[in-house]
């Protein structure tokens, strides 16, 4: 997949695994986690790949967020994406990664 960022932080914390702008600043372990889900997107073929590695936990969303799709970085983050495709191969957005904090409890 071609892999574009939407926010120059998420470019930063892929490239380089820090960021400086302070409000987006995560542990080593979400950080290292987070380039590992990213370089997986990078190497898929289509987005049906995503489905078959089920420790990525790859969702399409809805409501407020419809037309976004998300990857796990662990338990706590997640990836949001969008997904467009240019008839040649399938273009991901990568739009943000937030907190989950108590969505599941």
């Amino acid at each position: 997949m071609i892999i574009s960022f939407e926010k120059e932080y998420l470019r930063d914390l892929y490239e380089t695994g820090k960021t400086e702008d302070k409000k987006y600043r995560f542990q080593p372990e979400i950080v290292r986690k987070y380039r590992r889900c990213i370089d997986i997107l990078f190497d898929a073929s289509g987005i049906e790949s995503l489905y078959a590695m089920s420790a990525l936990n790859y969702e399409v969303l809805k409501g407020d967020k419809k037309g976004i799709s998300s990857i796990r970085v662990n338990k706590q983050y997640r990836i949001e994406f969008t997904v467009s495709d240019n008839g040649v191969e399938p273009v991901a957005t990568i739009c943000n990664i937030i907190e989950l904090s108590n969505h599941y409890k």
